[in-house]
């Protein structure tokens, strides 16, 4: 493994016998090397393999200034975040979750605290996500002795979500603000509160997420046959009817169409729910 690049006495950029470049960490392990340098492989920490050329360059320009404990703040989250979802979550959260923990962190040491205005929704939407924000929080604290709010560990969240479906952060807030304002359709359309603990609501929260997801990206689901989406309005026509207003205000505010295939689900939906929930 050669040095390419020393971006600082703690990060290099370096190449493998197969000419794939990488990102090492490693307490000195750029002090006194020099491109075409061997990697000294007893101070090496992590091995950052990042496909895309764009976000290594990215990744590099963020490091120059970057205090090697930050790093190691962020793996370790990153670390417990794929235990936690039982997956690999997208490369660019070494990036985008560094970058915000550094930046956090200089925040609150200039007193400049802000508030999460989805925090309600973060920890109602992405319950998991925002057990594993914090935990980070908890692990910030204990490590740099600044103590955060929930709202903190609610902003971790959503990267960690943002890793896990590949979406921007932009995209996931407004995701989640889509899923509280179909809720509120639902709740309104037949006066009902919903048990916001059980599994039928996160069943539910799971499906809307994803039909949220489709119409963001204009994937929607369109091939169904016309006959059982009939069968269904027939059946269950509340639920049906509840969700073409959620289709009417989808259109009216967001400007999208919802096919009549997703409706029909987003009414199978509505009717597993309500059933579940009069049971109970």
């Amino acid at each position: 493994m050669k040095i390419i690049k020393v971006i600082n006495n703690n990060f290099v950029s370096a190449v493998d016998e197969q000419g794939k470049e990488m990102v090492v960490m490693g307490k000195g392990i750029g002090f006194r090397n020099k491109t075409g340098d061997a990697v000294p492989e007893k101070n090496i920490e992590k091995l950052f393999y990042i496909e895309d050329s764009k976000q290594t360059e990215k990744f590099k320009e963020l490091l120059k200034n970057l205090p090697v404990e930050h790093m190691r703040l962020a793996i370790e989250i990153i670390e417990y975040a794929e235990d936690i979802c039982g997956k690999c979550l997208n490369e660019g959260i070494y990036i985008t979750l560094t970058d915000h923990i550094s930046f956090a962190i200089k925040r609150y040491q200039e007193n400049q605290v802000f508030c999460n205005p989805l925090l309600w929704e973060i920890k109602q939407f992405y319950r998991s996500e925002y057990l594993i924000g914090d935990y980070a929080v908890k692990l910030i604290a204990e490590r740099t002795g600044i103590q955060f709010k929930e709202d903190e560990a609610a902003s971790i969240a959503l990267h960690i979500v943002n890793a896990e479906y590949n979406t921007g952060i932009s995209e996931t807030m407004r995701i989640t603000t889509m899923i509280h304002e179909i809720l509120n359709v639902v709740k309104e359309s037949f006066f009902m509160e919903i048990d916001e603990e059980s599994i039928h609501y996160s069943r539910f929260v799971s499906h809307i997420k994803f039909l949220c997801k489709r119409i963001l990206k204009g994937e929607l689901l369109n091939a169904m046959d016309q006959e059982f989406i009939s069968m269904i309005q027939e059946k269950y026509p509340e639920e049906y009817a509840c969700s073409c207003k959620i289709g009417d205000f989808i259109k009216e505010k967001y400007d999208y169409t919802v096919t009549a295939e997703e409706l029909m689900y987003l009414a199978i939906h509505v009717k597993r729910m309500r059933d579940t929930l009069e049971d109970d």
